[in-house]
């Protein structure tokens, strides 16, 4: 078990795809990323988790569920869950995929937005975005779904350490990372299309505000994967980049230039410094010192969708 390797975010440039047809090209695309990024940096160190962002390899770009689940939506795993497993293998790593929409015949009518967790061992954990960015974003919540029983934020115990991952929105609800460090995640996955102006420049910033933050608040590493599309490849947003690697102290180790543009970053994921920190640690130690009972009365009432300001 490796106690120290590196992470690579690879964010991409690339038309949005019109038709599922389109799929297999989009994945041999980003296979050779894969490639690029494992065999380029081999004599320097290794690359053991490589990460893409959302809507790698299709977005909501019809506007209702119908059209999705016509043209775009897919079932997983599929053939192309299956070419990211031989690669896991074939390099010795760990691949968190960008998003596709998925349909699942036992929630019929609805598409989710998914990134998988692919390892040397096949397919390990799905992730369905818990809180699609309303109301643009025509896909389901598993949350909203009655009767849904699978695990909201699954985390997976590998030998790179505990992963967890989140899908862009849902990195600005603290308790969805939580949720996920709570259970023991030691490296925090984003897949993400965070797009201008709340990107990665100023005035606003949010991706590196809310990067860092979470790796702060949970003690844990953020590997964090931003599309790079252009004005022109995935309107009616430019999409600002900026992919990163953040430490548990919020130190960001490596980051691409923000600005459109495919990229590959790449910084070192210190399994052996974090859990040293997490055992040692007894200031600004955020998750021992959280009094959860403090806050019971206020996460017992539900209060989505209609808002909880009164």
């Amino acid at each position: 078990m490796p106690d120290r390797y590196y992470a690579a975010a690879c964010q991409t440039d690339l038309p949005c795809i019109k038709h599922r047809n389109e799929l297999p090209e989009r994945v041999g695309r980003l296979l050779g990323m894969i490639d690029q990024a494992v065999i380029g940096y081999e004599p320097f160190f290794d690359i053991k988790l490589v990460v893409f962002p959302e809507f790698a390899h299709a977005a909501p770009i019809y506007e209702t569920v119908a059209e999705l689940t016509d043209k775009l939506a897919v079932e997983l795993p599929n053939e192309q869950i299956d070419r990211y497993v031989r690669k896991a293998r074939e390099r010795g790593i760990y691949i968190q995929t960008g998003t596709f929409l998925e349909v699942d015949r036992k929630y019929p009518g609805v598409v989710f937005n998914t990134t998988c967790l692919v390892g040397p061992d096949g397919l390990l954990a799905k992730y369905r975005k818990v809180n699609p960015w309303l109301p643009w974003e025509v896909h389901a919540s598993p949350h909203d779904l009655p009767g849904y029983n699978e695990p909201l934020f699954p985390v997976v115990d590998t030998e790179i350490g505990k992963l967890g991952v989140a899908i862009c929105y849902d990195w600005l609800f603290p308790e969805v990372l939580r949720a996920m460090a709570l259970a023991g995640a030691e490296v925090l996955i984003r897949v993400s299309a965070y797009m201008d102006p709340w990107g990665a420049t100023p005035p606003l910033d949010w991706w590196t505000l809310f990067n860092r933050a979470r790796a702060v608040e949970n003690q844990a590493f953020v590997v964090a994967a931003n599309q790079g599309a252009s004005l022109a490849n995935y309107p009616p947003f430019s999409w600002p980049g900026g992919s990163m690697i953040v430490d548990f102290d919020g130190r960001i180790l490596s980051q691409a230039d923000p600005g459109p543009g495919e990229k590959i970053v790449v910084g070192p994921v210190d399994l052996a410094a974090l859990r040293h920190e997490r055992a040692r640690r007894r200031g600004h130690n955020l998750l021992g010192h959280l009094r959860t009972e403090a806050y019971t009365d206020q996460y017992a009432r539900p209060i989505y969708p209609r808002g909880g300001h009164s």
